[in-house]
């Protein structure tokens, strides 16, 4: 540091302002970067700009904003004055220039990766209606998918892969939670995310385990806005289904060298609805979400600090209800006195109730961290230091409404360090390490489905890259380590409750959990290439060898989840999962259209899933009743599909748009024996999703009609094919039949006489037709107690129409 601090002793500075236009009209939220360095900005709502420490001599600005050709503008910067710079950007829809930072040894532009990244704007996310972020992001990315439990739960999947196979960041921390259990959601406030870089295909190279189906990173807002002056938003938000309403408020200040931001958001919806099953009880939430960020920026380096706390009481349906009328029961007993068909009927009041019951979840995520990055020359160091806690209690006792029968405590400690060299002959080398430590709690609880556990976890890496003319290729190694070990653990009677507790060793009793510890190591790689047939039109390939040790439940799991209503059975022999696969791509941006084609053929050595378990006889093996029992097992499989955009934006009629999408996953089980054994039920993988399309069309109004400003309308439909291609052993998955969604939305930026932003307003209605379906990565299908339902329809299904309307007033 203190070299830092003479080398800015003797620095000449001065700084530049401007203002970025369109059309006549400012443009608010336009990056204005310095290339090869840490300094940057967006405009505000007037489209104003101002970045100050700008070392003095000549430098390019970079102007990019989503929708707009990406400008530059070369200018000198004089000692102790003030550039200026006024920039017109012109529409486009060309997104190649764009600047990613995710599945990345340094930041890049779209057309140099050879591996597929999507990236999503704020806007973007705000033309849909969104329950939470994961939901946010599968509408505008296609391969991307998600396992529901409800309006909000989703766990991400890429290209037919999901839980710890998708590496989620925060602002590039991994989300580390208790995602593996089918009812974790992720702990983010989607109001307070900005921009989402999706990674399609392993990313093992740059993050290690975990990363072998891809990354999902959701980038906060940085502060914005005139230095000195406080900028922020307020968000309103509310959605007809269940009554969903959403708050948020957002504050932001800069001061020389310094920024600062604050979030506070809450999320409280009653039990969401369709046309089959009514009201679906247990389906209501509550968050509340809080975050802050506090930094400086120097022109050689900069350091940033992050806080987030969430909470959320989430309840999760179990299905019961009555057997004629098929209205929703709740259990009042514990297990040994529960009689299903003696449950009461839910009231109209309980269904209708924002009140969160008595059988609920609460999750409570804390997250502290901090970003640096120090350049000297063109060394860049760049480093990354973060811990989190997620507490989640499950509670599942009736008669004992305030005793947890799940409850556990997860710390993690994370590092990231990444050093970039000089460029050599023009070969870009990346040397990186990170990994964590991992320790998971139990405490006072009930039920046990995995032990109190330990886990290390260290990787290294070299990333290279180098462009020969049209060609840019890029690759590297990456080799990883990771010890998980835990004590044997005892579970014995509670005589004051009548509960099981946590004990200690006795000889009178087997340990649940006999105690573990074992390495888990393995090797990634990477090799791709992005060829430019012309400024328009790109050719990519890619290779890669991705690694994934298996997660906690997969091993150790030897017991009930209460929030899933599943006994899960792991599996301690199983060894780490390696995937090979191939990616090719072609991607033009024409002046009348952009289109891509992204090809995948994935082979996967020791794939892990899930399956029912049944006896000898056929029969569902029932340890604990009223729960369903499933066994991990592991084999070999094989991923393969596509993913196809054709977007329209005929230059001659710029207000209009046809975005047209398709996305198809194929999964294949190649364990020899079951397929013997099986047949067909085998042959395929669990938790495929079925061929996707999505279509709109979207009027955009070019010029500004009496304080109106970026008008939109739009309309659209999305074919999910009948999913024929399904686990069926032993009745683990079922058929699913095919269903189309039509949308419509539209929306306005209210201005005043200035032109200046007064509020944003956002109208969007989902499923207009009301249509009655179940998504097959949806897992309430499967929550259904009965072999025969009176209505001829089984299980609990997808929620009906929405009608949502959010507004957002900047000040």
């Amino acid at each position: 540091m203190l070299i830092i601090s003479q080398l800015e002793a003797v620095a000449q500075t001065g700084a530049i302002k401007g203002r970025v236009t369109a059309a006549g009209q400012p443009l608010e939220f336009v990056t204005v970067v310095v290339p090869g360095s840490t300094l940057g900005v967006t405009t505000a709502r007037n489209g104003e700009f101002a970045l100050a420490g700008i070392p003095a001599g000549s430098h390019e600005l970079v102007f990019s904003f989503l929708g707009y050709e990406t400008s530059r503008l070369s200018l000198t910067v004089a000692d102790g004055q003030t550039a200026e710079a006024n920039v017109k950007l012109q529409p486009t829809t060309s997104r190649l220039r764009e600047v990613v930072v995710t599945g990345v040894s340094r930041s890049t532009e779209i057309r140099k990766s050879p591996v597929p990244i999507a990236v999503l704007s704020k806007r973007q996310m705000n033309l849909n209606s969104n329950s939470n972020i994961v939901d946010a992001a599968v509408k505008g990315v296609p391969g991307l998918s998600a396992v529901t439990t409800g309006p909000n739960i989703s766990k991400p999947f890429i290209r037919g892969l999901g839980y710890n196979r998708v590496l989620t960041l925060y602002n590039g921390l991994r989300q580390e939670g208790q995602q593996w259990g089918d009812e974790h959601g992720l702990e983010v406030d989607q109001y307070d995310i900005d921009r989402v870089e999706v990674v399609k295909g392993p990313a093992s190279l740059i993050y290690g385990s975990d990363a072998v189906a891809g990354v999902i990173n959701l980038l906060p807002a940085m502060p914005n806005g005139p230095e000195g002056a406080v900028v922020g938003d307020a968000v309103a938000e509310y959605h007809s289904n269940n009554g969903m309403v959403g708050t948020s408020a957002g504050l932001s200040y800069r001061k020389r060298d310094w920024q600062y931001a604050f979030r506070a958001s809450q999320k409280t919806a009653a039990n969401y609805q369709n046309r089959v099953d009514g009201r679906v009880y247990g389906t209501a939430f509550r968050e509340l979400m809080l975050s802050g960020m506090a930094g400086i920026t120097k022109d050689r380096w900069f350091s940033h600090w992050y806080t987030t706390l969430y909470d959320n009481r989430q309840e999760i349906p179990d299905g019961s209800r009555d057997s004629l009328s098929r209205r929703f029961t709740k259990q009042i007993f514990e297990l040994d006195r529960d009689n299903l068909t003696q449950r009461p009927v839910v009231t109209e009041d309980g269904l209708h109730s924002y009140s969160i019951g008595a059988l609920h979840q609460r999750i409570q995520h804390y997250r502290l961290f901090t970003r640096s990055q120090v350049r000297l020359g063109q060394q860049e160091l760049t480093a990354l230091l973060g811990a989190q806690q997620n507490v989640r209690r499950e509670f599942n006792h009736p008669t004992a409404p305030q005793q947890a029968g799940l409850y556990v405590a997860l710390t993690t400690f994370n590092y990231d360090l990444r050093y970039s060299l000089p460029s050599w002959q023009g070969l870009e080398t990346t040397l990186g390490a990170n990994g964590m430590y991992q320790r998971n709690r139990t405490r006072d609880a009930t039920d046990f489905p995995i032990p109190s556990y330990a886990l290390f976890d260290a990787g290294g890496y070299v990333f290279l890259k180098r462009t020969f003319g049209k060609l840019d290729l890029s690759g590297g190694l990456r080799y990883d380590a990771r010890t998980l070990r835990w004590d044997a653990f005892f579970v014995g009677p509670n005589p004051a409750t009548g509960f099981a507790q946590r004990v200690g060793a006795r000889t009178d009793l087997a340990p649940q959990f006999p105690a573990f510890r074992k390495l888990y190591r393995g090797a990634s790689a990477s090799l791709g290439a992005t060829y430019n047939l012309s400024e328009q039109l790109l050719l990519k390939a890619n290779i890669a060898r991705g690694y994934r040790a298996p997660n906690i439940t997969e091993v150790g799991s030897n017991g009930l989840d209460p929030g899933a209503h599943i006994v899960y059975l792991g599996n301690r022999g199983f060894t780490p999962e390696f995937s090979l696969q191939e990616d090719l791509g072609l991607t033009t941006y024409r002046p009348n259209l952009d289109a891509s084609l992204e090809l995948f053929n994935n082979h996967i050595r020791n794939y892990i899933y899930q399956a029912k378990l049944y006896d000898a006889d056929g029969q569902p093996v029932v340890i604990v009743p009223g729960n369903t029992t499933y066994q991990y097992k592991q084999s070999a499989a094989r991923l393969y599909g596509l993913e196809a955009t054709i977007n329209l934006h005929p230059q001659s009629t710029r207000w209009l748009a046809f975005e047209n999408s398709l996305a198809l996953v194929n999964g294949l089980n190649k364990d020899r024996h079951l397929l013997e054994t099986n047949g067909r039920a085998a042959k395929y993988l669990p938790l495929i999703p079925p061929l996707h399309t999505r279509s709109e069309v979207r009027i955009t109004l070019a010029q500004p009609v009496k304080g109106l400003d970026k008008m939109y309308f739009r309309a659209g439909a999305e074919y999910y094919a009948a999913q024929n291609h399904f686990y069926a052993v032993d009745n683990t998955e079922t058929r699913t039949p095919g269903y189309v969604l039509l949308n419509a939305g539209a929306g306005t930026t209210f201005t005043n006489r200035q032109q200046v932003s007064v509020c944003q307003l956002f109208i969007q209605l989902d499923n207009i037709l009301d249509t009655a379906y179940q998504s097959h990565l949806n897992r309430l299908k499967y929550f259904e107690y009965y072999a025969v339902s009176a209505s001829g329809r089984r299980g609990i299904y997808n929620p009906g129409r929405n009608f949502s309307l959010k507004v957002i007033v900047p000040f």
